[in-house]
C-alpha cells in the first residue's frame, strides 16, 4: 500500500513537471526564434532618458528594420554580445536598420544615468539608448532575460526575438532577411 501511495506520488509529481516544462517552453522558447503572430511592436514606455538620439517611436521607426537590444551595463553576457550589436550596426544601418539598446537595470547601481553615460562612453556605443529603469519598455515586450534581441520588421511588426549569447550568425541572417523584405503601405 505504502509503494502504491508513493507511486503516486512520483506520477503526480512527474506530470506536474512535465506541465510546468510544457508551459515554459511555450512562453519561452529556448534560445528565441520568428514569432509567427508577427504583433505590432510594443512602444518605448516610461523611458527615463535617451543617450546618441531624440526619442524614438514606432511609428518614427517604420519603414526601417529594427534591433532592440536588452541589456545592462554590469551584465557579462551583455558585456560579450555588445561587439556583435555593434557589428551589425555598423554593417547593416545604411541599409535600414536601426538599434536600440534598452537599457533595463539588473542591479540598483545600474539605475544611475551618469554610470549609464559613462557605460556608454567607456563601450564606445554610437547606437541610440534609452534608459528604462522602471522597466517599462522590458515589460512592454513581456522581456525577461539579459541580454535579449528583438527583430522588428519595415512595417512594426515584432518578427523575432532571441536571448543570451550565441547564434549572431542567426541572427544576422534574419536581419539580412527583414532589410531585403519591402515595407507594405499598411497602417
Amino acid at each position: 500500500m505504502r509503494t502504491r501511495i508513493l507511486l503516486h506520488i512520483a506520477l503526480l509529481a512527474a506530470a506536474v513537471a512535465l506541465a510546468v516544462a510544457a508551459q515554459y517552453s511555450i512562453a519561452y522558447p529556448r534560445r528565441g526564434g520568428d514569432l509567427p503572430s508577427r504583433q505590432p511592436a510594443p512602444e518605448f514606455h516610461r523611458i527615463g532618458a535617451w543617450f546618441n538620439s531624440s526619442p524614438l517611436t514606432m511609428d518614427e521607426l517604420r519603414g526601417k528594420v529594427v534591433l532592440v537590444d536588452f541589456w545592462t551595463f554590469d551584465c557579462v553576457n551583455c558585456l560579450r554580445h555588445l561587439p556583435h550589436v555593434t557589428q551589425w550596426q555598423e554593417k547593416y544601418g545604411a541599409q535600414g536598420l536601426v538599434v536600440v539598446g534598452v537599457h533595463t537595470p539588473e542591479f540598483a547601481h545600474e539605475r544611475s544615468t551618469a554610470k549609464l553615460q559613462e557605460a556608454i562612453r567607456r563601450l564606445r556605443i554610437t547606437h541610440a539608448v534609452a534608459q528604462d529603469n522602471d522597466y517599462g519598455t522590458w515589460d512592454a515586450f513581456g522581456n525577461h532575460f539579459w541580454p535579449a534581441d528583438y527583430l522588428i520588421d519595415r512595417n512594426g511588426r515584432l518578427v523575432y526575438m532571441h536571448h543570451g549569447e550565441g547564434d549572431y550568425g542567426e541572427v544576422a541572417k534574419r536581419i539580412e532577411a527583414l532589410l531585403a523584405e519591402p515595407a507594405s503601405m499598411e497602417p
